[in-house]
């Protein structure tokens, strides 16, 4: 049976450029393939090159060279305003800040990325209810960002991201600045959204117990993307 990729990278790189002087080169040669449904993480220190290879996944950036292919689609094919199309139809995206409007309650912070989709505004206020309620956030929907733990900001971004039903959830230390036990419910949600709904999941981090979540480990260090068994990692990440 044939695999369907849903994410393909091809010898990516990532250079930035001074005055036309190369001054770093955050992805250098990239190459991965993500089949539908699977669930990668992505270890590695701070300044390994990370964001940069999550936003090349999430068509937030292009590639110096290489390609990037999105559900069939080349990236650096599109214009601006397919970029936002694809972005918008197919990938959802957590960050370690949540990203929350501060004047806006849990369920307005939510139905506010359903807003472009033309839905009605009862059907959007419904679907927000809902996606509050996957996350076991339904009885603070009306609460502001601020009256919230941390971990129940991290649950509206989820609720947020998931909003479109995106194929790919891409997650950039979802984790990070929350204590173990509620990184590790957080991590429960996504997993479960993984094998129940069949989301294709990418998360980069520094945390170690996120591997245990994945289906497939990698390592990036210095901007290269490296196979490598979970056995193989030693203890370079904190595994609480």
């Amino acid at each position: 049976m044939e695999t369907n990729y849903l994410i393909e990278m091809s010898n990516v790189s990532k250079a930035y450029y001074r005055k036309g002087v190369e001054v770093i080169k955050a992805l250098d040669k990239v190459n991965l393939k993500v089949a539908e449904g699977e669930f990668i993480t992505v270890l590695g220190p701070s300044g390994s090159g990370k964001t940069t290879f999550l936003n090349m996944l999430g068509a937030l950036d292009r590639p110096t060279s290489g390609k990037v292919i999105l559900d069939n689609s080349d990236i650096s094919k599109l214009n601006e305003a397919e970029l936002v199309s694809l972005r918008r139809q197919k990938v959802g995206f957590v960050f370690q800040q949540y990203n929350l409007i501060p004047t806006l309650s849990a369920i307005e912070n939510v139905d506010v990325a359903l807003a472009p989709t033309g839905m009605p505004k009862k059907a959007r206020y419904d679907r927000a209810r809902d996606l509050l309620d996957q996350v076991k956030l339904g009885k603070r929907m009306d609460h502001l960002p601020s009256e919230l733990s941390g971990g129940e900001q991290q649950r509206v971004a989820i609720a947020r991201a998931f909003s479109n039903e995106p194929k790919i959830l891409l997650m950039d230390e979802p984790t990070g600045v929350l204590d173990t036990k509620t990184g590790k419910e957080i991590m429960d949600i996504i997993r479960k959204a993984n094998k129940e709904r069949g989301k294709t999941i990418v998360t980069v981090t520094h945390a170690g117990y996120v591997r245990g979540y994945s289906d497939r480990l990698l390592f990036m260090r210095d901007g290269k993307l490296y196979e490598r068994e979970p056995s193989e990692l030693g203890n370079q990440f904190e595994d609480e």
